[in-house]
């Protein structure tokens, strides 16, 4: 997630999505479980949503359409500005076009404002991944360029 307009720089990574409970309509009410407050409420405070997931039996893995149907009900994403970029591996199939689609429709679903210009499909393969960080220079300049179009898109 991009942080606030003041500081459209600073990044935050939403590190709860393994605390999060399975979604069920109707515990999307007062009082919300902490992990779903929680994100509700950095959804909220960000400026956008820069989202990057890989693509899993076709579509979005489990655990994360869970965190996205958590998004829904509290309105956060309405508006918000979203992205995203993928994260398959150079010999995907489908180059996560099928978790994209997936995602489009929920964000769309979601009220979401989605910044075309700043979805890009970059391939990354393992070998160019260190410590969660990509290494090589030509990738880190496209995924740089993918988040200062979403930074204008705010």
């Amino acid at each position: 997630m991009l942080g606030t307009a003041a500081t459209l720089t600073e990044t935050t990574t939403y590190p709860g999505l393994a605390e999060l409970p399975h979604f069920n309509p109707d515990d999307d009410r007062d009082p919300l479980h902490p992990a779903v407050a929680e994100l509700r409420a950095a959804v909220k405070e960000a400026d956008a949503v820069l989202i990057c997931t890989p693509e899993y039996a076709g579509g979005l893995p489990g655990s994360f359409k869970n965190l996205l149907d958590w998004t829904v009900g509290g309105g956060e994403i309405y508006g918000k500005p979203v992205a995203w970029i993928n994260a398959s591996s150079v010999a995907a199939p489908t180059g996560g076009r099928d978790a994209h689609d997936s995602l489009r429709k929920v964000l769309t679903y979601a009220g979401a404002k989605i910044v075309e210009e700043a979805c890009a499909r970059i391939p990354v393969s393992r070998a160019v991944v260190a410590d969660g960080r990509v290494t090589d220079p030509d990738l880190r300049g496209r995924i740089a360029v993918a988040v200062k179009r979403l930074r204008e898109g705010v």
